[in-house]
């Protein structure tokens, strides 16, 4: 029954999920909409989860000294601190406000999380710019029309082009409008296709993967 339950309730709450969105009916929507409410308690579970599996692999890096373990330290207490700032135990500490307004809270978000967040961004520039770099090298036709294309649309938003005419901003729609709107519609066709081929796997039972075996 370990594997068989499982295996079953994917395969009712799936079909059901896709025979609703083709029923226009108050009743099939209310059911909809109670199943959705557990996909919260679901996702709650899941945030658990992910929770005592960060505990156990920091525990684990700081137990056997692994490289860097002291950031783990770190990691888990910044985990315990915006827990106790973000919840109402602040009050039997003397804090007006709890929760997200809680001032330690807002301090911590502000002047951690934010420079951490910009840093990610700015590391993600450099490597994207990286990427331009080797992908706009113009070794064949395909590079150089890419590079063109990529040279037509930076000088889009080069404000000293507006004494040049309205050339580059009626090429820069075209190029957005038709031959990248036609790729754009390729790839998210290629998306959907993988989804509902992904979804029928898990609801025929093939994808077994989500309970934790291959």
């Amino acid at each position: 029954m370990k594997k068989e339950l499982p295996l079953l309730i994917v395969f009712v709450t799936g079909c059901f999920m896709a025979v609703q969105f083709f029923v226009p009916h108050a009743t099939s929507e209310r059911i909809y909409e109670y199943m959705l409410d557990w996909t919260i308690i679901i996702g709650i579970f899941a945030l658990a989860l992910g929770i005592w599996s960060f505990l156990k692999v920091n525990t684990d890096k700081i137990r056997q000294k692994k490289e860097n373990w002291q950031y783990a330290i770190l990691a888990m207490a910044g985990l315990f601190l915006m827990i106790l700032f973000g919840t109402a135990a602040m009050k039997w500490l003397g804090a007006e406000n709890t929760g997200l307004q809680a001032h330690m809270f807002r301090q911590f978000f502000n002047n951690v999380m934010i420079p951490i967040h910009s840093t990610m961004y700015a590391l993600l520039a450099f490597f994207i710019a990286s990427a331009a770099f080797r992908a706009f090298r113009a070794h064949s036709t395909l590079a150089t029309v890419l590079l063109l294309s990529a040279l037509v649309l930076m000088l889009r938003f080069n404000p000293y082009m507006g004494a040049l005419g309205d050339w580059d901003a009626d090429l820069a729609a075209w190029i957005l409008n038709v031959p990248n709107l036609a790729a754009k519609r390729a790839i998210v066709i290629g998306i959907g296709l993988g989804m509902v081929a992904t979804a029928l796997k898990v609801i025929l039972g093939i994808e077994r993967t989500y309970m934790g075996r291959d």
